[in-house]
């Protein structure tokens, strides 16, 4: 690795007696870590039956390192099958201080690639609404498919500015998070291209942005709610001078305390322009004191001390009609052990099942509007694969189970079809009891219904 000249020279002068540890740390292999899905497993069954070499994260609890050396939980089936989420182990912390409740309105200002949506989601345990978006639309779609993956059901994935989403939710959210595009000198040991695009410039390009969207989410944050916002780089400029802009610009957001776990450091309040002490409610997580990239993280409230406007948002309402739903009931009654309750919504004969207080989104571009079901076909529903790895093997009538162990699941990632010798229609796919996808039986043969988009050839 090869450090821009005027970076070392400037984290020299901030870290001191420091900067030595702190340019070590980046010179060893980036740290490697999952989340598992803890509505699908729990802590002590993934550690019982996992076949990598895990140690826990000790600032998050459903957080595990992986030795990359050894192991590829990428291409593990629980990969496939949602049963965890291969993230940086500091990139954990921000959904954990926001502290996400079930049945709140929350919003992920800038999602992609998914990480902390799925997170932010699990904790809310599914319940309430979860708004995830992203302005550029490829990384949108991704974004989208690490929401299916996940399973997850009270999402509405946008692909809109932060300016218009604010025109349209003004003071709507319980709980926001901003973790802000940055100048990502966190993402060094990961990503050489972070190296290329660093400079001055940049790092003051990335701090005008951030401040830009920080306006934006005020204005959807309703009083009593609370904001986090968090970066991956270490620049004073695009954290503490950040946050020390948005208190003084808007003096009813005020910080708040954040909990401290072992090796996390305070924010600096010499590095802010006015010297304000309450920055050290913030943390910085730097790589030569915890097992992580880096991040820095501040907590905001905005307190109830300015006249409340009236939202005059509308919801949407169940406006579809028994007849248009024939097809995914008959479906429905033979594949599913209960029926899915709530709102539906049918958009180009895509069926969705809307998060609970989910909200008119009018003209603003949706990519995804809550739980895919699947789609109407001529006569007929075929699920979709989101709809699959949303459900438990106890969901449906029909399982067609594989072993982890075992080599079957991959000529199903493969998309090959299968003799079962059973006629049964549709059969939820798991591994390990875990839902992977959905097959088809006829006279004896699976046929694979795997999205040809995902499918490996191994």
């Amino acid at each position: 690795m090869t450090l821009p000249k005027p970076f070392i020279t400037k984290m020299a002068s901030l870290l001191q007696s420091e900067s030595e540890s702190f340019f070590k740390a980046l010179k060893e292999p980036k740290v490697s870590g999952l989340r598992i899905h803890p509505l699908k497993i729990s802590k002590e069954s993934f550690i019982n039956n996992s076949p990598f070499d895990l140690s826990p994260i000790l600032f998050y609890e459903h957080g595990f390192y992986y030795n990359a050396k050894k192991d590829e939980p990428g291409k593990h089936p629980y990969h496939y099958a949602g049963v965890y989420y291969i993230q940086e182990p500091s990139a954990m912390v921000p959904v954990k201080i926001l502290q996400p409740q079930p049945g709140q309105l929350v919003l992920d200002l800038c999602a992609a690639p998914g990480g902390k949506s799925t997170q932010l989601a699990l904790m809310m345990k599914n319940e309430g609404l979860l708004v995830s978006n992203e302005i550029h639309p490829k990384r949108a779609k991704i974004l989208a498919e690490n929401i299916e993956r996940l399973g997850v059901r009270n999402c509405v994935v946008t692909n809109e500015t932060p300016e218009r989403l604010a025109d349209h939710f003004p003071q709507f959210f319980d709980k926001i998070l901003v973790d802000a595009p940055c100048s990502g000198e966190g993402m060094f040991r990961k990503d050489e291209e972070a190296i290329k695009y660093w400079s001055e410039e940049h790092v003051l390009r990335c701090a005008r942005t951030q401040k830009e969207i920080l306006k934006s989410a005020y204005k959807m944050l309703r009083p009593g709610g609370e904001l986090v916002y968090s970066t991956c780089t270490f620049s004073p400029e695009e954290n503490e001078q950040v946050i020390e802009w948005f208190v003084e610009n808007f003096p009813n957001m005020s910080l708040m305390e954040v909990p401290k776990d072992a090796g996390m450091e305070v924010g600096r309040v010499d590095w802010t322009l006015n010297q304000r002490k309450e920055m050290k409610k913030c943390i910085r997580l730097w790589p030569h004191k915890i097992k992580g990239e880096g991040h820095f993280v501040a907590k905001l409230k905005k307190e109830n001390d300015e006249e409340i406007k009236i939202s005059n948002i509308k919801y949407e309402k169940n406006i579809v009609k028994q007849r248009d739903l024939t097809d995914f009931l008959s479906f429905e009654k033979q594949v599913l052990t209960k029926p899915l309750r709530g709102t539906f919504s049918i958009q180009k004969q895509q069926l969705f099942l809307l998060p609970e207080h989910s909200p008119d989104f009018g003209s603003l571009k949706v990519i995804r509007k809550g739980l895919h079901l699947g789609q109407f076909k001529k006569n007929r529903f075929e699920p979709s694969h989101h709809l699959a790895l949303s459900l438990s093997a106890s969901d449906v009538k029909h399982v067609y189970e594989m072993s982890s162990t075992e080599q079957e699941w991959k000529k199903y990632i493969r998309g090959e079809t299968m003799a079962t010798g059973k006629d049964r229609g549709w059969v939820l796919l798991t591994v390990d009891q875990f839902p992977i996808g959905w097959g088809k039986e006829t006279k004896g043969i699976l046929k694979n219904f795997y999205p040809k988009g995902l499918r490996i050839h191994f």
